[in-house]
């Protein structure tokens, strides 16, 4: 049997596992084909084979460690060698470690023995690992230049918000760019906000990332929204960290607490990065948008969208983690429980965030609305903004717009509805 056909131990053990029912069972002539089987396909002597179906087949810990087989001369070689190396992997070092020894013992760096040498030329990859990973507890880190934190971005808190957030009102924001290949010139931004608790999700576009443009976005998210922001949590990008807006949230819009990631952990924003695929990417993709009508399109089916999803799309939300512990057969693993889908609206009617008022004509709205209506209209004005001709395009042709307050929701034949809540803000 070649050396890359042969079994594992474990994998034997689970053979003889498999076979012990049968061969207990078998006459004593088939008793005996099944050995010459198993010795064929194990590769174990016979004797050994009828021991392990006779014993206890359960893996038991060893009574007694095995000693260590290098010593700390050789710890110690590694250690020089690895810094030598810059401290690459340890695939990259095995091959020439007795090579790079002789090498470092002939510039005066390093002092060599038979012994050591003859030790570094059989020293398997594994060990060498786990050597490897004891060293780097105490290797010097890299030190990296981190950017200059403005007076401004040291007041606002480095946090991260629960995923079992329970209260509603804590978003987590972001700017997605549709630039397109290049990010050249002005092109349009969605600013999106997503609520963590419920799931609650609103989009305004933008064209360009000024203050003014920043402000009126939130302005609009802020009234549209049906209950109050209590956080927002955004990265740290100077679209969101800047005086102008610093006293947007401290002078016009009070009682919101403002905090960011750390810049070391990307993961921070994580609800509102998954969102950033599923309901802006995945309908508008990677192309270039830089017009005002590209942005007016968008505005007019951000709020469509932001109806369609929070009333009519279930979401499931992480209840808990659970740390397995590894097995025989699989590595450690965390498993994630998830609570039963229901939409964004459901879950802020279960909470006491919204006054009964706006619960009542919210429901209203709901009943009144045809969602499959509402996804044609969605995909009808997504066709109609990729029609439009882009700031670079060669086309002359004159683009007439139908324009609409875009917190008045126009369905079908329905009467209009204005999404206006003026509890979330507390205007000076």
């Amino acid at each position: 049997m070649a050396a890359e056909d042969r079994m594992t131990q474990r994998e034997k053990w689970k053979v003889i596992r498999q076979i012990k029912p049968a061969y207990v069972k078998a006459s004593r002539r088939e008793q005996g084909k099944k050995l010459d089987h198993l010795e064929e396909t194990l590769g174990m002597h016979r004797k050994s084979i009828i021991r392990r179906i006779h014993s206890d087949l359960r893996r038991k810990p060893r009574q007694r460690e095995r000693g260590p087989k290098y010593g700390a001369d050789v710890e110690d070689a590694l250690r020089v060698m690895w810094e030598t190396y810059d401290h690459i992997c340890a695939h990259r070092i095995t091959p020439d470690l007795a090579w790079m020894a002789e090498h470092l013992a002939h510039h005066g760096e390093l002092e060599v023995t038979p012994e050591l040498l003859m030790q570094l030329e059989e020293i398997s990859i594994s060990t060498i690992k786990r050597i490897l990973k004891r060293i780097g507890q105490y290797k010097p880190r890299r030190r990296r230049r981190k950017p200059k934190e403005s007076p401004l971005t040291k007041r606002i808190p480095v946090r991260r918000i629960p995923y079992d957030e329970k209260e509603p009102g804590h978003f987590e924001v972001d700017l997605v760019h549709h630039s397109g290949p290049e990010t050249y010139g002005h092109y349009v931004h969605t600013l999106q906000m997503i609520d963590v608790a419920t799931g609650w999700s609103e989009r305004v576009a933008v064209l360009g990332r000024s203050y003014k443009v920043m402000e009126d976005a939130f302005t609009r998210i802020l009234i549209r929204l049906p209950f109050p922001v209590l956080e927002i949590h955004s990265d740290n990008g100077g679209e969101f960290l800047n005086a102008h807006l610093e006293r947007f949230w401290g002078g016009i819009v009070r009682e919101i607490h403002l905090s960011r990631c750390d810049r070391d952990r990307r993961n921070d924003n994580r609800f509102v990065e998954q969102k950033n695929d599923t309901l802006v990417r995945h309908y508008l993709g990677f192309d270039r948008l830089d017009t005002v009508a590209h942005t007016l399109t968008l505005n007019r089916l951000y709020p469509r969208m932001g109806l369609y999803y929070n009333y009519f799309q279930p979401v499931m939300r992480l209840e808990r983690k659970v740390w397995i512990p590894p097995s025989d057969s699989r590595p450690g693993r965390t498993r994630l429980y998830h609570d039963r889908a229901t939409t964004p609206f459901n879950r802020l009617c279960a909470t006491d965030a919204m006054l009964p008022e706006h619960r009542d004509l919210l429901t209203d709205l709901r009943r009144r609305t045809n969602p499959r209506q509402l996804r044609r209209e969605i995909y009808e004005t997504i066709d109609y903004l990729f029609s439009l001709p882009g700031a670079t395009d060669d086309k002359k042709e004159d683009v007439h717009l139908t324009l609409r307050r875009p917190d008045v929701l126009h369905i079908g034949d329905e009467s209009p509805v204005t999404l206006s809540f003026d509890r979330t803000m507390t205007v000076r």
